[in-house]
């Protein structure tokens, strides 16, 4: 008898990482640069020094929270394309809510204002929800255009409604109070002056309260079983629409949360946004690489996080950073022809073990029984 062994899939993601560093390094020895330079002075100008940890871990903080979001629509069976949209609304929402009261008691204004961010995230996302589970609307279409209409949208309320007391120009809003802002003296000290935030803790704890959601409840357990099949799921009892309205609510207002920690956190103000924010695209490709598991996208948003802040060292070392959106680029695409790598790892030679005379079990090295 032969039994034949599943691949790690965790490997998938660390030669998909890999291969993405080797091309990068294949281009830069292309156009006449030393990749080893490059990404010595990537790695050194993200991690370097304490300032520059801190801002590796700020600018992942946000990525965890939409790679969440992401990873929950897509255990309910479809993508959440809208993370962007949904993000900026939890940036406005909350940021309006802190500079209009300005005069609010700290333990009371911060909970509130978070509380708003998400909410207003999960509002958006629940439209295309609705859509999805009442009349089959393709949720990748719809999401993508309310990205743009929550954009405009966005723009039209700071030029428009915003009060021009809570405003420096057309363009900009004030700074939220200290009533409001993420930023702790302590933690800024501790991190150089970064702009490292309270966020970060939030987001570690947004980990465990997905994983836990996911794996240990019933709403996780429905989520998933809508996902891999909502015909059985109806048949067992489940109720599909209710569970694909759920997921995407949750999946918002996740998304909300990371346009939270931008506003109350990172920049402390909301100003006019010319595209759709780049942390909803890059927490998709965050959640895919860590395969959304809790600990995956931990360590994919910060390995994003590294490239992106490291990006700024590569002129250092006189190489045009766009060569590290080519790397990005490169494993996102390696991630997604895994299986073509399962296929590669699978013809690897086998070797033989016997354990009894009438049964042959062959075991491919690095597989698992």
């Amino acid at each position: 008898m032969l039994k034949k062994l599943n691949l790690n899939s965790g490997m998938i993601p660390v030669i998909s990482v890999v291969f993405g560093l080797i091309l990068g390094a294949i281009i830069m020895l292309v156009f006449g640069y030393n990749p080893l330079n490059g990404y010595r002075s990537l790695f050194t100008s993200a991690l370097g020094t304490p300032r520059s940890i801190g801002e590796t871990l700020r600018q992942a903080t946000p990525l965890i929270f939409t790679a969440l979001g992401f990873s929950v629509a897509n255990s309910a069976g479809f993508f959440n394309i809208g993370l962007s949209g949904q993000a900026l609304c939890g940036w406005v929402a909350s940021t309006w809510f802190a500079l209009s009261n300005p005069d609010m008691p700290r333990f009371i204004m911060l909970p509130l204002a978070v509380l708003i961010g998400a909410l207003a995230g999960a509002m958006a996302a629940a439209i295309p929800g609705v859509l999805r589970a009442f009349f089959g609307t393709s949720e990748v279409i719809v999401t993508i255009m309310l990205n743009y209409v929550f954009l405009y949208v966005g723009n039209h309320l700071l030029h428009n409604v915003f009060s021009r007391e809570i405003m420096t120009s057309m363009d900009s809003t004030k700074k939220i109070g200290a009533n409001a802002t993420l930023r702790a003296d302590w933690l800024t000290d501790l991190a150089g002056g970064s702009r490292l935030n309270l966020g970060i803790f939030f987001a570690l704890i947004g980990l465990v309260i997905v994983w836990f959601l996911m794996k240990k409840t019933t709403l996780g357990f429905e989520i998933r079983g809508v996902g891999i099949n909502p015909y059985a799921s109806e048949y067992a009892g489940i109720s599909s629409k209710r569970t694909i309205i759920l997921s995407m609510i949750i999946s918002g207002a996740l998304a909300g949360l990371g346009g939270v920690i931008e506003g109350l956190g990172t920049f402390e103000n909301f100003f006019a946004q010319g595209a759709s924010l780049s942390i909803g695209y890059d927490g998709m490709a965050v959640s895919l690489l860590g395969s959304g598991s809790a600990i995956g996208i931990l360590l994919a948003a910060l390995l994003f996080s590294v490239l992106k802040i490291g990006s700024a060292g590569m002129n250092i070392a006189g190489i045009p950073p766009e060569i590290v959106n080519v790397v990005i680029a490169s494993i996102i695409f390696f991630v997604g022809v895994k299986y073509l790598i399962q296929l590669i790892l699978s013809k690897r030679p086998a070797r033989k073990v016997k354990d009894n005379p009438k049964d042959k079990v062959v075991i491919s090295e690095g597989g698992e029984l």
